[in-house]
């Protein structure tokens, strides 16, 4: 059986905690008394301005698209639940009632909770957003509610119901995520909708946003007519800093109190500060897995034994150890044990090349004159595309580019700027190609409820798969399953199918990371891995 990893760094003390804000529950960290009390969550100490930084501007913060930075989405907007460690808390909805046929959701409305604009936030405007939603759904169909959604009704201005034409399993955790289901003042749709955009960013959480530059800066500050918990932080300003070594001399400096995210920190930066006084390191547990996906339909990896052979000539420890310092732990299975439902019995793919070469010799790949393995007069040649924005992605391609060639499988490396690599892997336009799981709270029902259509590149990697319908058919039924039981056996099926068919190849298990001063408390990983608990903190 795989071993849990939990990365935890030597002197980051860190707790399970219930909290109350909304979408913000998870790990929290230790004062010196205890936990935060109460008068220190309401007024805090000294300090009352947190400046953070981002690599890029907030962007549109439009909650019913994709295309902003969902740290400012989360705390502008407010959801219908939360999702905590512990299940699912009321947030805009105090509580709701499931029929028990398991179609019908009837929501009770939380009263007296207003926008910041002074509009009231009751059944009316819930279903001014869903309906607002409904209008795009196109863009929404990764969530197979979408498929599934019968209706949408405000019976009257405390209750808000949604109609399944069959049972969903995750509604609750797709309602709780950031976008698309948080809910923005009616008055900052444009004649009812927000396909087209808003003109404004309106919502009920902790924060308004008050003032921004794009490319500069934005700042937020709290919203006195909150509904919950008044966060401690009065103002939060972010800069953007793209640079990464800028980012860790301007909290050197002083300038920047906090970094927060997977991919805004290198584990190079991390490495420095692990037994620092002035600054605190924090790493979560994983969050989602950093992989390689294996186009079944291409002539080569088509064949089983040449997919095997690959999981065999990757030496994820060697990654681990010398591109991620230990930071990123080796991935055994395409999920970590530790994501809901994932901790299956599978066998792990062992780095032996040994066993690679054997594998590849029994197929009738047999080395040519020039090393490289040919059959039937084609080489052992594959091409692997990664995204040019990832320094990481490069490093490691040309690290497996050196490896296999040991081996006699030569590996082309090709980069693409972000959106001409996601375009050729949502259209199957590639060999091997780089992907990271969808992470929490997506992983694993929409991550996998995705593979049954061309949403990223997994629906074209698996069209070769002889137990394709089958491994589709099960995702389904998991989906729709109201029976706790076979919903586990059947999730059992499909990573078992996905992980013997070696269709991925997982390299590590990303975590989130946060670097910031050490006067600052409060800091911890949400139940969300992009959202940063703002509200939870304090100095």
């Amino acid at each position: 059986m795989k071993k849990r990893i939990t990365a935890l760094l030597a002197g980051s003390a860190l707790l399970a905690a219930a909290l109350t804000g909304c979408g913000q529950s998870a790990v929290g960290e230790k004062t010196s008394g205890g936990t935060r009390t109460e008068g220190e969550a309401a007024g805090g100490s000294g300090k009352e301005e947190l400046i953070f930084v981002n690599y890029r501007d907030i962007r549109d913060l439009n909650p019913h698209l994709y295309a902003g930075e969902m740290y400012a989405q989360s705390i502008l907007y407010d959801t219908l639940v939360s999702i905590t460690e512990d299940g699912y808390e009321g947030c805009l909805a105090e509580d709701w009632t499931i029929s028990e046929d398991g179609k019908t959701y009837t929501f009770h409305i939380r009263k007296g909770v207003a926008f910041s604009d002074g509009t009231p936030c009751d059944a009316n405007a819930v279903l001014a957003n869903f309906n607002a939603i409904l209008e795009n759904k196109e863009r929404h169909t990764w969530l197979e509610m979408m498929h599934l959604l019968e209706g949408v009704s405000a019976p009257d201005e405390d209750t808000f119901v949604i109609e399944l034409s069959e049972p969903y399993y995750p509604m609750l955790t797709e309602l709780g995520c950031i976008r698309p289901f948080a809910m923005i003042s009616p008055k900052c749709m444009i004649e009812g909708s927000t396909k087209d955009g808003v003109n404004g960013y309106v919502g009920t959480g902790p924060y308004v946003l008050t003032d921004f530059v794009t490319d500069e800066y934005a700042v937020f500050e709290r919203n006195e007519n909150y509904w919950g918990e008044a966060p401690a932080i009065e103002k939060i300003t972010v800069k953007v800093i793209p640079d990464n070594q800028t980012r860790i001399m301007a909290l050197e400096s002083g300038e920047i109190d906090l970094i927060f995210g997977k991919n805004m920190i290198d584990a190079d930066a991390i490495s420095q500060y692990v037994d620092s006084d002035q600054f605190t390191v924090s790493l979560s547990d994983p969050t989602s897995t950093r992989h390689i996906v294996l186009n079944t339909t291409h002539e080569i990896l088509g064949e089983l034994s040449v997919r095997q052979a690959l999981q065999h000539a990757t030496n994820r420890q060697a990654i681990s150890d010398g591109i991620f310092y230990g930071l990123e732990q080796p991935a055994d299975t395409l999920y970590a044990d530790t994501v809901p439902y994932c901790d299956v019995e599978l066998e792990p793919y062992a780095y032996d090349a040994a066993e690679a070469e054997r594998l590849l010799d029994e197929a009738g790949w047999v080395p040519g004159a020039n090393g490289i393995r040919e059959k039937n007069g084609r080489k052992l040649e594959l091409n692997l595309l990664y995204n040019s924005d990832s320094v990481t992605e490069k490093t490691i391609s040309e690290y497996l580019q050196s490896e296999y060639l040991k081996l006699g499988i030569s590996l082309n490396i090709r980069g693409e700027e972000e959106q001409s690599y996601r375009d050729n892997m949502k259209a199957g336009n590639f060999d091997m190609v780089f992907n990271i799981c969808w992470g929490m709270p997506y992983d694993p029902q929409s991550s996998l409820a995705a593979m049954r259509a061309p949403v990223y590149g997994d629906y074209a990697a698996q069209q070769g798969l002889e137990d394709k319908d089958q491994i589709d058919e099960a995702i389904t039924g998991i989906l729709t399953s109201t029976d706790e039981a076979e919903r586990q056996k059947l999730y059992e099926f499909v990573l078992t199918r996905l992980h013997e068919d070696a269709v991925y190849i997982p390299l590590t298990y990303e975590c989130n990371k946060a670097l910031y001063r050490s006067d600052l408390k409060g800091v911890h990983f949400g139940t969300d891995q992009y959202d940063v608990p703002f509200g939870d903190m304090y100095f």
